[in-house]
């Protein structure tokens, strides 16, 4: 059985499923097999989506318009495809011409894979070589400190000089958790 999908980004008048559904019912998909999002792809929360993949079963044939009706990303796209796949279930694009059930279908959703974690590498390696670079140039990631070098030296002092942390608390404002995980990380660092 054919079972089609239909996404527009927002549910205001300007946009409509017609042309999807169009296309859909020409390709042979019964009316009450059709279902539809009216969300942006960005979003997790589309209970036509969900619908959809509840209600194909084994043999099915999940048809789009366009790949980016389905998913957010290709990881995404690819997430769902395979979701399909591991259920017997087939999937078909109309404007792309893809069709798992065909072995040019398959062979394209392999190199969409491949894309997909070759992409999810490159990205890996552009963070890991931006966080060298500012390693690199002295600067360290993370959330900027609580206490500023110049408040800190003047609490080390005092707590040299014998005065208690909950005194040390009030005289700089200072929280005592942050007070604690601070003194903790500069004694690491010493």
């Amino acid at each position: 059985m054919l079972i089609g999908y239909m996404r527009v980004s927002s549910n205001s008048d300007r946009q409509s499923t017609d042309l999807q559904r169009d296309a859909l019912l020409s390709a042979g998909i019964d009316p009450r097999h059709l279902f539809e999002d009216k969300a942006s792809g960005a979003r997790d929360d589309r209970p036509g989506l969900k619908e959809t993949l509840s209600f194909v079963k084994a043999g099915d044939t999940l048809v789009v318009w366009k790949l980016d009706r389905l998913g957010r990303s290709l990881s995404h796209l690819i997430e769902i495809i395979n979701t399909l796949r591991e259920n017997s279930v087939a999937f078909r694009s109309l404007t792309e011409g893809m069709d798992t059930g065909t072995p040019s279908g398959e062979l394209l959703f392999h190199v969409f894979g491949a894309l997909a974690q070759f992409e999810r590498a490159l990205i890996s390696e552009r963070v890991t070589a931006g966080i060298d670079a500012a390693r690199r140039r002295g600067r360290i990631g993370g959330r900027p400190s609580a206490i500023s070098p110049e408040k800190l030296e003047a609490i080390l002092k005092a707590l040299d000089a014998g005065m208690s942390k909950s005194a040390i608390c009030r005289t700089f404002d200072v929280k005592r958790t942050t007070l604690i995980e601070t003194l903790n990380r500069v004694t690491i660092h010493s």
